[in-house]
Formats: C-alpha cells, structure tokens, sequence
C-alpha cells in the first residue's frame, strides 16, 4: 500500500514577483512541492514574466516552470480574476513576494496578476503564504510586512536579514522552510518562528 503523501492532491498557485535573483531557489521549492504530491499552478507577475535580467530571461523562466509544475503559468490578470470564483487553490504561494507587491497587498492594489489572484484567492478566507524578498525590508516595507501580519489569510515563510554588513535593511525568507510553512497555513496557522536569527 503506498503512502499517501503529504500534499497529495493540494491545488497551489505558485506566484512568482521580479526577485530574479530567487528564482533558482522558488525552481527547488516548486520541485519538493510537487515531490510532496502538491499539484502546482505557475503565476506571473508582469516583470516576473517579461523581463531578461542577468539571472535569465522571461521566456526561459517560464518555460522551466512550466515543466516543473506541469501546468501552463497564469501571466495576465484576466486568466487569475477566476482564481476565486472558480476555488481554483488551497493555498497561493507568493515566492519570491518583492516589496513592491507586498505594498500592494497591503493597501489591497490589483494591477499585476499575481495582486489579483490573491484578492480573489482570499475571498474565499484560503491562505496566502508569503516568502519576502526584498531589499528595504527593514525600511520602507516594514509597515505592509506588519499590516499583512495582522490581516486574516496571510502567512509568511521564516524571514532573516541575508546580509545585514552590505544590506542592513534586506530581509529574505529561509526557502528551504517553505514546504512546512505550507502545511502550517494550510491548517491556517502562522508557521513559527517567523524571524530567524
């Protein structure tokens, strides 16, 4: 009799923002997500989905997601409006979530796809799980990482200053943390603790 794993059959929207620079650890987490039995959902944000940085181009990334998670990657804000309504997700993964989107999850903005599935992911009181990567964390975005905290369905990933010399206000999240962050907001608690030392 084979074990039953522990995502098996969890429907997860993979939202990915412009942290470039993560996008090789989110390719790991989606691969131990989907090992776990989750079946993954690729979201882009429109810079996540169009831009060529140093660390890749656009078209290669989504390419590379799709063949992880065996499922075409949502890039407009037509194609994630449904998310809700249609009870697409158990739970939206935001990983990377850049301090620009978590601005505007914070003053409820919809204008990139990856805003608009989680408005319409939550209306539905699921989670939102958020591993932050953003480099004024400890400035600027301090106060939507504290007003998400406080709002109902929102979830991060453990998070720590990555290089507290050269970026003293840079915070990311521990990505190797997200699979038991995900099954702590699928139970809807915050997985814990959320600042690592």
């Amino acid at each position: 009799m084979n074990k039953k794993k522990p995502l098996e059959g969890k429907r997860i929207g993979l939202a990915l923002c412009g942290s470039f620079c993560t996008f090789s650890e989110a390719k790991k987490t989606a691969l131990t997500l989907t090992e776990m039995g989750a079946i993954l959902t690729p979201i882009f944000s429109f810079n996540a989905g169009t831009l060529n940085t140093r660390f890749g181009n656009a078209k290669s990334h989504m390419e590379e997601f799709e063949l992880i998670c065996k499922n075409a990657p949502f890039t407009t804000i037509e194609e994630t409006e449904p998310v809700g309504p249609k009870a697409m997700f158990d739970l939206l993964l935001i990983a990377p979530c850049t301090g620009n989107t978590l601005a505007k999850l914070a003053v409820g903005i919809t204008d990139t796809p990856v805003t608009m599935a989680a408005k319409s992911h939550v209306r539905n009181n699921r989670p939102v799980l958020i591993a932050l990567a953003t480099n004024d964390a400890l400035s600027a975005s301090a106060k939507n990482i504290g007003t998400l905290l406080n709002y109902r369905n929102f979830y991060f990933v453990p998070f720590s200053q990555d290089d507290f010399d050269k970026k003293p206000r840079s915070c990311i999240s521990d990505f190797d943390k997200i699979p038991e962050a995900v099954l702590s907001a699928l139970e809807n608690k915050q997985y814990q603790p959320i600042i690592l030392s």
